[in-house]
C-alpha cells in the first residue's frame, strides 16, 4: 500500500508541475523561436571575430540548453521514472525500459520554429522517429505484438475449465463505464473509446484502438478533427500495466474474504493435441464473426498460436515468441515514450486520461472478483472458483496471474493458483481485443 501512495503522489505531484508549466513554456517558446529566425536572417558582418561570435551565438541557439523549457524537465524525470520502476522493482522491464528511454528521446529540446525542421523529433516529417512512428499511427505494431503473444501463450488451462472465460468477459466492464465516464468529461465518443480500453490493461490494444479512434487526423460528424491521443493512451496502459503488483492486491483483498481467499480449486484435466490445434481455428471463427473489427489483433494472435501448437512450423514459431516480439517490443516502446514530446504530451486531456485509466484499471479487476463471486453462488462446494483469480480477468499476460498466485500463497503457502488464474487471463486477452473491435464497429 506504502508503494501505490508513493507511486500515485509522484505521478499526482508531476501531472501538477507539468500542467502549471505547460501553457507558460509554450508561449516562451514561440516568443524565443520567432527571435531566433529573425536573428538568423541578419547580414553577416566582414570581421572574423565577429563572424566567429555569431557561429558560437548560433550553436548556442541550436542547443537544447538554449531551448529547454520546464515542460522538457518534468518528462525527462517520467522518463527517468519508468527507467527506476524498471531497474528498481523490476515493474514490466521490458516495456518501461524502451518507453523511458523514448521519453527521454522525445524531450531532447532542440530548436522549432515555422520554416525549420531539422527532422528531430517524432512529429517532424523526414524524422527518423517519424518514420518508425509510423506503425503505431497505422497499428501496424500491435498485430505483430499480437503474433507473438499468440506463438508463446498455452491456452491449455482455459480450454479445460472453459467457464472461467466468463471472468475474463467482466473484466472488461471497466472499458464500458470509463466510455461513459470519459463521455461525462466532455471527452468525443471516437476519443472516450480509445481511452476506455485502458481499462484492459493491453498496451497494444490501446494503441492499435487509439490509432483508429483518436489519432489526430479523422473528421467527426460535426466537421471537428478527433484529437491526437495515442501517446497519453499508450503510455498511461503501459504504466498500468507495469503497475499489476502494486494496483491489484489492495483490489482483490478488498473484495474478497479470508476464507475466500483460502479456496481450492480443482486441478485442470489434461488437454488432447487436437483440442489445442482446434481451438485457434475454433477461435479465430468465432471471435471474427462476433466483432470483425479485432480481426487484425485476434487473427494474428490465434495464428500464432496456431503455429506453435500445430507442432510442424517450429522455426516460425520461435521467430515469432523471440526475435519479431523482441524487435517490435524494442521499436514499438521507444516511439510511443518519445511520442510524449513535452509540447504536445501536456496537456489537461492527458492528466484526465490517466486519472480516468486508473479507474478503468481498477474496476475491470473488481469487476472480475466480483463476477467470481457471483458464479460460486450458482456452484457446488466442490467445483467452487477462488474469488482472486477473477482479479486476472484483465489482460495484462502474464503478471496479473503471477499477482494471483503470490496473494494465494501468502494466504495459504500450498494452494497454488497460478494455473487456474490464466485461464481468465488469456481469456481477458480476447476480451479485450473483442471489446476494441466493438466500440471500433460503433465509433469509426
Amino acid at each position: 500500500m506504502k508503494k501505490l501512495l508513493t507511486i500515485a503522489g509522484i505521478i499526482v505531484l508531476l501531472s501538477c508541475i507539468s500542467f502549471a508549466f505547460s501553457n507558460k513554456d509554450k508561449e516562451a517558446a514561440g516568443s524565443s523561436q520567432k527571435e531566433k529566425i529573425i536573428n538568423s536572417a541578419e547580414p553577416g558582418l566582414s570581421d572574423p571575430s565577429a563572424g566567429a561570435l555569431r557561429g558560437l551565438k548560433q550553436f548556442f541557439e541550436y542547443s537544447g540548453f538554449n531551448n529547454v523549457t520546464a515542460g522538457h524537465l518534468v518528462m525527462i524525470l517520467v522518463g527517468l521514472f519508468f527507467i527506476f520502476l524498471a531497474i528498481r522493482f523490476n515493474y514490466e522491464p521490458l516495456l518501461l525500459i524502451p518507453i523511458g528511454t523514448g521519453i527521454l528521446i522525445g524531450n531532447i529540446p532542440f530548436l522549432q520554429a515555422e520554416g525549420v525542421n531539422l527532422q528531430l523529433g517524432i512529429y517532424q516529417e523526414g524524422s527518423v522517429m517519424n518514420y518508425l512512428y509510423f506503425g503505431v499511427l497505422k497499428g501496424i505494431y500491435p498485430p505483430l505484438i499480437f503474433l507473438g503473444i499468440g506463438a508463446m501463450t498455452d491456452f491449455s488451462s482455459l480450454i479445460s475449465n472453459p467457464r472461467l472465460m466468463l471472468l475474463g468477459a467482466a473484466a472488461q466492464v471497466g472499458i464500458f463505464l470509463t466510455f461513459l465516464g470519459a463521455l461525462v468529461l466532455g471527452f468525443s465518443p471516437p476519443e472516450a473509446g480509445a481511452i476506455g480500453i485502458i481499462g484492459g490493461a493491453d498496451g497494444p490494444t490501446a494503441i492499435f484502438l487509439s490509432s483508429k479512434l483518436a489519432n489526430g487526423i479523422n473528421i467527426m460528424a460535426d466537421g471537428t478533427t478527433v484529437r491526437n491521443l495515442i501517446g497519453p493512451i499508450a503510455i498511461a496502459a503501459y504504466s498500468y500495466m507495469a503497475l499489476v503488483p502494486v494496483i491489484q492486491p489492495p483490489i482483490m483483498k478488498l473484495f474478497t474474504t479470508r476464507k475466500e481467499r483460502l479456496i481450492r480449486m480443482k486441478p485442470p484435466r489434461a488437454v488432447s493435441r487436437i483440442e489445442k490445434i482446434m481451438f485457434p481455428i475454433t477461435g479465430l471463427l468465432l471471435t471474427s464473426f462476433i466483432s470483425p473489427g479485432s480481426l487484425p489483433l485476434l487473427g494474428m494472435l490465434f495464428f500464432g498460436n496456431l503455429l506453435k501448437e500445430s507442432g510442424v512450423t517450429k522455426r516460425l514459431a520461435e521467430t515469432a515468441r523471440t526475435s519479431l516480439i523482441d524487435i517490435v517490443t524494442i521499436v514499438l516502446g521507444l516511439t510511443v515514450g518519445a511520442s510524449t514530446q513535452a509540447d504536445v504530451f501536456l496537456t489537461s486531456e492527458s492528466m484526465l486520461i490517466f486519472i480516468l485509466g486508473a479507474l478503468s484499471f481498477m474496476i475491470a479487476t473488481a469487476g472480475g472478483v466480483i463476477f467470481a463471486k457471483v458464479m460460486n453462488l450458482f456452484l457446488s462446494k466442490e467445483n467452487k472458483i477462488n474469488p482472486l483469480i477473477g482479479a486476472a480477468g484483465v489482460s495484462a499476460v502474464p503478471d496479473s496471474a503471477r499477482v494471483v498466485q503470490n496473494i494465494g500463497l501468502k494466504e495459504d503457502p500450498s494452494n497454488h493458483l497460478l494455473m487456474h488464474a490464466m485461464a481468465p487471463n488469456v481469456s481477458g486477452v480476447i476480451g479485450s481485443a473483442v471489446a476494441a473491435g466493438i466500440l471500433l464497429s460503433f465509433l469509426l
